[in-house]
């Protein structure tokens, strides 16, 4: 599930202004380990259909004993890792047949799905 680490760091930007509370520390969130049984189940669904949605992601989540916003941003995760992987298999084509391509188009290519650069669950 989702677990909160204490403390992260120390406040060493001096004393607390206007614009910042002095209040509790910010606490960081643990990464979700997942098993191995779980990621192959998860890289099955996932080559069946790029996105889980509904009903099909509150069963998955269910099966799995995660929550449905790990299951989401698995996902999520998983579609930026896909795309990247498709960019790099594109490029070394192009690289082959001696077409050189720009140097900026994967980053351009992320930025236009931005929706999906989700690493952390709310």
């Amino acid at each position: 599930g989702l677990e909160l680490s204490h403390c992260v760091g120390t406040n060493s930007l001096g004393p607390a202004g206007p614009w910042r509370s002095g209040g509790p520390c910010k606490m960081k969130r643990v990464r979700t380990v997942f098993k191995p049984e779980q990621l192959e189940r998860l890289e099955q669904e996932f080559l069946k259909q790029q996105y889980m949605v509904g009903t099909e992601r509150v069963d998955l989540a269910a099966t799995l004993h995660l929550t449905e916003t790990q299951v989401k941003v698995w996902f999520q995760n998983r579609r930026i890792k896909w795309r990247k992987q498709s960019m790099e298999q594109k490029a070394a084509k192009l690289s082959q047949l001696g077409v050189i391509q720009p140097a900026t188009a994967d980053s351009t290519d992320i930025k236009d799905h931005e929706e999906d650069t989700v690493d952390v669950e709310l």
